[in-house]
């Protein structure tokens, strides 16, 4: 699901808000219009009529111009399937890796909320205790003050923190992650904490920073420790400091300055700037397995995952998130069309340079995500491809 701060990369020029990107500067190579590939075969059970996320697939490939798409579902009795079209890398004209790894971005954002809610559960952290309670006169700014910010509004987004990634400068980096608070800390509040909703990965960042005070340990060991061994997911993981590269085979990411414009291939970046907002490597089988893990409450206390899942609205999550959806503590709600039953699914997305994830797991059992190889631009494009989640998922 969309972000208000991955979709703006650019390698050249300026941003819409008089800025560019931390990853403005990232070598880059031109290699041309992309044009629609091959589809890659299904690697799972047959079908015995046409395949509606097949064919979702090779559309968005086709009338939506992306180099590749990818996706994994899981049905009800927990047979899986993995779909491919399109061309993994432009130049070579290769497959899109079955099951690819991907960047995740914001989906980065459910591993951190899970860490800090199992440290609720333990007694380690209290939920509406303040910021300054873990981080004792660190977060101070103009109508900032951390004793006023309490950790739920941090996970939930109504803390009015200014979001960091829309004053990064030029600068391709490490970037420790006091630095990107910092950065947040020079701009004034977007709003007084409680009384408004408004998307901002400085408060993921503030959320990282309390498990390591409160664990003494990094983030990623965290992390690693408590969710990814924990439930077996075996192709995802926290990029060490300096580690530009996607480990395992993956599809290349590219962007777009404009319609028309050549793909510029920005696989290989340092993804510090995203740190627990958006830093993680992983594949869709893995989401999979991850979202539906934590709904069926392998990862959390029923206490906790209540918590996590009590969401709310704003006008603002209209244009973030899609029509309908809800912000919980990470995890983010999105109503399912009344032609397959209605309800909703459960997930959060994630866009990052170069590749764009959607999708989500129900109540019963399904899941499916979704990745393309372009970071989307546009609502039409993201809704296009929230389709083929639905198609998915309403199977």
């Amino acid at each position: 699901m969309r972000e208000q701060a991955w979709q703006r990369f650019r390698p050249s020029g300026r941003q819409r808000n008089g800025r560019r990107s931390a990853a403005a500067s990232a070598a880059v190579v031109a290699v041309g219009v992309m044009t629609v590939g091959v589809l890659a075969p299904p690697a799972a059970f047959a079908a015995t009529r046409p395949d509606t996320v097949q064919q979702g697939l090779s559309t968005l490939v086709r009338s939506d111009g992306l180099p590749g798409a990818l996706a994994s579902v899981k049905d009800r009795e927990g047979r899986a399937r993995t779909y491919t079209a399109g061309v993994g890398d432009l130049a070579t004209r290769s497959k899109v890796p079955m099951d690819g790894q991907v960047r995740i971005g914001s989906n980065t954002k459910v591993f951190t909320a899970v860490v800090v809610l199992q440290l609720v559960g333990e007694g380690k952290i209290g939920l509406d205790a303040t910021v300054d309670t873990y981080l004792p006169g660190l977060v101070r700014g103009k109508g900032i003050d951390g004793s006023a910010i309490t950790v739920r509004q941090l996970l939930q987004h109504t803390s009015g923190l200014p979001n960091y990634t829309s004053y990064l400068g030029d600068d391709v980096r490490y970037f420790e992650p006091r630095e990107l608070l910092d950065i947040a800390l020079r701009h004034e509040a977007d709003f007084a904490p409680g009384k408004d909703w408004k998307y901002s990965n400085t408060n993921y960042v503030l959320a990282g920073l309390i498990v390591q005070e409160v664990t003494k340990r990094p983030l990623a060991e965290e992390i690693d420790r408590r969710v990814i061994k924990r439930i077996g997911l075996r192709h995802t993981y926290f990029p060490a400091p300096g580690d530009a590269t996607i480990r395992e085979p993956h599809p290349k990411g590219y962007y777009q300055d404009s319609a028309g414009a050549p793909l510029l291939d920005v696989t290989e970046m340092d993804p510090s700037w995203g740190w627990a907002a958006g830093q993680m490597i992983s594949t869709n089988s893995d989401l999979d397995r991850f979202f539906s893990a934590l709904l069926a409450g392998r990862l959390l206390p029923a206490a906790q995952l209540a918590e996590m899942r009590t969401t709310v609205r704003t006008e603002r999550t209209e244009t973030t998130f899609g029509p309908g959806a809800r912000y919980g503590l990470g995890l983010v709600s999105k109503p399912l069309p009344l032609s397959c039953g209605g309800g909703v699914y459960w997930g959060h997305g994630g866009s990052f340079p170069g590749y764009e994830t959607r999708g989500g797991v129900t109540d019963d059992g399904r899941a499916a995500h979704v990745a393309v190889t372009v970071q989307l631009a546009g609502e039409a494009a993201r809704k296009r491809v929230d389709h083929v989640v639905e198609t998915a998922l309403c199977r």
